[in-house]
């Protein structure tokens, strides 16, 4: 079982991605605000964080310095999840310090698989 922490406004994006973690036995915590994962960042660390990069009240990639900052959390895999990638994004957020990039809408076929890999990989 992987622990899963997803960073995602979005109500429908936030239950797609859980249902289709949670059907492969995942557990996912959600955090719906940049706020919300701040507090997390008191508790143990997960297995990984899917972190929508743009939040109503922040944005991934500060969240990300603060995510690698926090004693415990600095070696989890973290995946930016946007709807808007444009070419070269992808390329910038890796440079930035994510593990991944995951373009929305979540592609339902691969999404589970993905993030397993990624798990395993770390």
């Amino acid at each position: 079982m992987i622990r899963v922490i997803l960073v995602e406004d979005n109500p429908l994006n936030a239950e797609l991605a859980t249902d289709l973690l949670e059907l492969g036995g995942h557990s996912v915590t959600l955090a719906t605000s940049a706020a919300a994962f701040r507090k997390l960042l008191a508790e143990p660390p997960g297995d990984i964080v899917l972190m929508d990069i743009r939040l109503p009240d922040g944005d991934g990639v500060a969240l990300l310095a603060e995510l690698r900052s926090t004693e415990g959390w600095h070696t989890v895999p973290v995946v930016a999840m946007t709807a808007h990638a444009l070419i070269g994004d992808r390329q910038r957020f890796l440079e930035t310090g994510f593990t991944d990039v995951v373009t929305k809408p979540i592609e339902t076929r691969t999404f589970r698989s993905h993030v397993e890999q990624l798990c395993r990989q770390a």
